[in-house]
């Protein structure tokens, strides 16, 4: 196994391409944010095959454009975290300033990072990651998604309860609007956002224009983030606690509940495997837990403390723009 010193001191080029064994198996990659580790499992063994060293609390990814690299935020280690996403080989690092939610734009022209612990949104240049714009948006960006045109940006800001819009084509300020306690996942869906309120238990629908909330649906306790799959045919949201916690399937255009799956521990990032299965981190359970969700039983892997961001290798195989929140 590479260790962390010799990741951090090998140059990018020397280790790309580097796999664990002979050829590279499918591989779930888990941000534990509490253990400052990623832990990362064969999919078809379930078992953890390698655990790599961060800097002290990674939380979720985002997968360049030209999908040669993971990048893996380490926020309060100020710093991305570099791997090959086919193997998980680690590929070094970069100084980055408080990254925890990041995401590319859909022209890949910026990387947006939301800064939770500084309270700032930064804007980089996708290609150098110099940085080109910082807004002082809110208390505690969280999440955050696109326009599909690439025109606008919206981030959740927790700890102010709003919403804030800024135009990508002149860097500047759209609009901040108060929309529920505790605001988390962010997601572009049918030319509307939806954001989930975890201090209200549930998702609201909002209008990009100005921000004004268009309906309300309740899902679960600490409704935190929200995922859409490959087909566009169902909405997943975590609902990750305090209370029962759970992981809600709804229909994307009516957003009635389909189905409610109960899974104790947190669940908070997901993915979805080539046969179905469901990924989930559960956050406060220190497991990964596979769902089966035509039955709704599941199978748990233990990683690190406070399991958090989660990659699948196997949407690789998809086309078009891969990030964290389609599934």
């Amino acid at each position: 196994m590479i260790t962390r010193r010799l990741a951090l001191a090998t140059p990018f080029a020397l280790l790309a391409g580097k796999a664990f064994g002979e050829s590279a198996p499918p591989i779930c990659m888990v941000m534990n944010s509490a253990g400052a580790s990623v832990s990362i499992i064969d999919m078809t063994t379930r078992q953890v095959i390698a655990t790599e060293p961060a800097f002290r609390e990674p939380s979720h990814w985002a997968l360049t454009p030209d999908r040669q690299t993971l990048y893996v935020c380490d926020a309060s280690g100020n710093a991305f975290f570099a791997f090959d996403p086919i193997t998980g080989a680690p590929k070094g690092h970069v100084k980055i300033a408080d990254p925890y939610q990041l995401a590319y734009s859909p022209d890949e022209k910026y990387l947006v990072v939301n800064a939770l612990r500084l309270d700032h949104v930064d804007v980089y240049d996708a290609t150098t990651l110099a940085l080109v714009k910082r807004f002082k948006s809110g208390k505690m960006p969280s999440h955050l998604d696109f326009s599909p045109d690439s025109r606008w940006c919206f981030s959740s800001q927790q700890e102010s309860d709003t919403l804030f819009s800024f135009d990508m084509a002149t860097l500047t300020e759209r609009w901040t609007v108060p929309i529920g306690t505790t605001p988390a996942g962010v997601l572009w869906l049918n030319g509307k956002l939806i954001v989930c309120i975890m201090g209200e238990d549930g998702i609201i629908e909002v209008d990009p224009i100005d921000g004004h909330i268009i309906r309300r649906r309740k899902t679960g306790p600490g409704a935190h983030n929200v995922f859409l799959d490959e087909a566009n045919n169902i909405l997943y949201i975590s609902n990750r606690g305090p209370g029962a916690t759970s992981l809600t399937a709804l229909d994307p255009e009516t957003l009635e509940i389909k189905r409610n799956y109960p899974i104790p521990g947190g669940p908070d990032d997901i993915g979805i495997a080539p046969d179905g299965k469901i990924w989930i981190s559960l956050r406060f359970a220190e497991d990964v837990a596979i769902l089966d969700p035509a039955t709704g039983t599941y199978d748990t892997i233990p990683v690190g403390r406070s399991p958090h961001g989660l990659y699948l290798s196997t949407s690789l195989t998809r086309k078009g723009r891969l990030t964290a929140e389609t599934v």
